[in-house]
């Protein structure tokens, strides 16, 4: 009886707490040391070399209020993602304490681009040039409202 209450008590939780299915996903990774060890870091071979990159995202999709939408000068699609108040301080604080490094973004579990981090970002935006597809767009667009 009580393992019954517990699952109809999480169920109505869940339901309650608004948990909506994303389409798509967006995470952001700092370059790490490769000293740091697999429990902190993961080495990954990105953009013909091989890297290492913290294993929890700086960034995620959660930190994503909307996005603006380009089409790049190759036929891909670039896309601006505007952060809310948590993912602006978070990239606020990375590009300052972080300078010299880089950081990965991933778009839908795939690397979407390395930003070389060489000035303070206190905007809140992250600008990926090109590289998406026009299906990437479509799922960020399912979750994000593009903005003008």
């Amino acid at each position: 009886m009580k393992s019954v209450a517990v699952g109809v008590f999480l169920a109505l939780t869940f339901a309650t707490c608004g948990l909506a299915k994303t389409h798509s996903t967006f995470r952001a990774h700092v370059q790490a040391n490769p000293r740091d060890g697999p429990a902190f870091s993961t080495k990954l071979r990105l953009f013909g070399r091989d890297v290492t990159i913290e294993k929890v995202p700086t960034l995620s999709e959660n930190d994503v209020t909307g996005l603006r939408t380009y089409r790049a000068a190759d036929g891909t699609h670039g896309v601006l993602f505007e952060l809310n108040e948590h993912g602006r301080l978070a990239l606020d604080t990375l590009s300052i304490e972080r300078r010299g490094g880089s950081l990965f973004v991933f778009i839908n579990g795939r690397p979407a681009a390395e930003l070389q981090i060489d000035r303070r970002v206190s905007d809140g935006k992250i600008y990926i040039a090109s590289g998406l597809s026009a299906n990437d767009i479509e799922l960020l667009k399912k979750d994000w409202p593009a903005r003008k």
